[in-house]
Parts: structure tokens; sequence; C-alpha cells
């Protein structure tokens, strides 16, 4: 199963719970009233409409009753989304070392046609080599880890950066902040090394790099690190993602994505273009 396939279990179910929601509203029924028809709490209710729990077909078909929905072409058509969105993707394997919150962003990210992302502590996941993506694991995420809980997670990092190269790969458009490239994790030969695979990953046609210089001054990235996340789907709305220290936050209420949107597009208009951007890289690997 390639990413792109395992990852569309994830944007299945966040249609299909899209779906169920706007039936609900449509027939004035409660969160409440929903849950008590499955024996489930509201709370129940809003995170299967929410895709954020997997769904037992009884379930559904309970619901589908529930809304009104008797049209045996349109019940099948939806109960095909509860089989689809309850494939488990490859990341179930490394469930020992993978929090259930990021779960759902590998999913997302793996069925991705645009990844915007802006980062500022580190290189982002997907373009670290792996000797640098040891350092980060084992200095900063998880300092207290064993040594074979970071090779898994390593590993699953490692297995993540397959998407960029499948045959249906999508565009990564990436802007680094040169704090990020200035702070050393691992040695000289790490960080060499590190600068060396950005620069020739930035040259694949579908990964687009950009360095926000520090001469720049402030920019439009001032709140930190974010993802943005476009899907093929014209029902999927783009979400945000942010990652926090015990967490996630996804974002998709249209007026919020907007803000981020200006944010990103304001990022690449202020950075160096990818052949300057290519430029800033060489130099800093001539200061290791």
């Amino acid at each position: 199963m390639t990413a792109t396939e395992s990852g569309g279990s994830v944007v299945r179910r966040i249609l299909l719970g899209s779906q169920l929601r706007r039936l609900r509203e449509a027939r004035g029924i409660t969160r409440e009233a929903a849950g008590y028809s499955i024996r489930a709490s509201e709370s129940k209710i809003s995170r299967l409409e929410l895709g954020r729990v997997s769904f037992k077909a009884r379930d559904v078909e309970d619901l589908l009753t529930l809304y009104g929905v008797t049209d045996e072409k349109e019940r099948e058509a939806l109960l095909g989304l509860v089989r689809e969105a309850n494939l488990a993707g490859w990341w179930h394997s490394y469930g020992d070392v993978l929090p259930g919150w990021f779960q759902t962003y590998i999913g997302l990210e793996g069925a991705a046609s645009l990844i915007r992302i802006y980062e500022v502590q580190f290189v982002h996941g997907l373009l670290q080599t792996e000797a640098y993506a040891h350092a980060v694991v084992a200095r900063g995420a998880c300092p207290n880890a064993s040594a074979a809980d970071i090779d898994r997670r390593v590993a699953l990092r490692l297995e993540r950066q397959k998407v960029l190269v499948s045959e249906r790969a999508p565009r990564f458009h990436a802007v680094l902040d040169e704090a990020a490239l200035r702070r050393p994790y691992g040695d000289r030969a790490v960080m060499r090394e590190q600068l060396k695979h950005l620069i020739e990953m930035s040259e694949r046609p579908n990964i687009t790099l950009q360095v926000m210089p520090f001469s720049f001054g402030g920019h439009s990235g001032e709140s930190g690190a974010f993802t943005m996340l476009r899907f093929p789907e014209s029902d999927l709305s783009d979400i945000v993602y942010l990652e926090q220290l015990t967490g996630a936050l996804y974002i998709d209420k249209r007026d919020e994505v907007t803000q981020y949107e200006r944010a990103m597009e304001k990022l690449h208009e202020d950075s160096p273009g990818p052949e300057e951007s290519r430029d800033l890289l060489r130099g800093l690997l001539q200061l290791i």
C-alpha cells in the first residue's frame, strides 16, 4: 500500500464525517439525539463528524436511517466510504512510538496534493537526512527515549519521506528560516550532509525550497512554524496543522485558513527565490 493510498483512508474518514454532519443538520437533529440512536455520547458524534475516530458500519447504517437516507445507492456509497476509511495505514506498525494525534497528520500528509510549510526550529522532517533526524530526535523531541525507540522514530521519519519521491508525489513548497539552518544538530559532518541534501532535494521538479534570511528582519511567519495541506478531493478544505509539545491543532475554518494562506504567500513573496536560496545554502555550507 502506498502512502497516497493509505493516507486516503484518513481523507475518506473526514469526508464521511462531514457528509454525516450535513445530513444530520439538514434534518435538524442534535448531536445528542444522534448519539442516543447509536448508544453513544454527543462527543462521540462530534469526533465521528470530524473524522477523528474510526466508523462502525452498523453505526453509520443506523445514523443514515435516522437521517432519512433510504435510497440504496446513496446508502451503499456512504457505507463504501466506511470500508475505505477503516483501512489501516502503513504507519500503524509504528504505533509503539507514534502518538495518536500525529497518526492523523501522517495520513493527511500522504493524501495531500500540495504541502506548504514554514519551519524555524530545524529542517522539516520530510527533508532531513538520517543522521540529522537521529540528532533531532535524540536531542530535542525525545531526550529520554531509548536507543531502540530513537531508531524507530527515525525509521518512521524516513518512511514518511517516500511520499516526496512516489509516483503521485505532491507539490512541496518549503520555507526554512535561516535559524533552522544555522542551529547545529549533530557534528559538522552531519550539518554539511544535511545542507547538501537540501540543495539536491530543492532541484526536484515537485519541490520548491526558499530560505528566509536573517537579513530580512521581521516577517509574516512571526507566529511560528505551520503546515498547510491541500487535497485533490474538492469536498475537502485546506487544513492548517500546528504541532505542539503534547498534541496538535488541525484548523479548517475558512476564515482562519485564509489568514495562514496570506502569511504563507507573504513568506513566499518576501523570501529569496529557489535559485537564490540555493546560493544561500551553498554559502552556509562554506562556513561549516
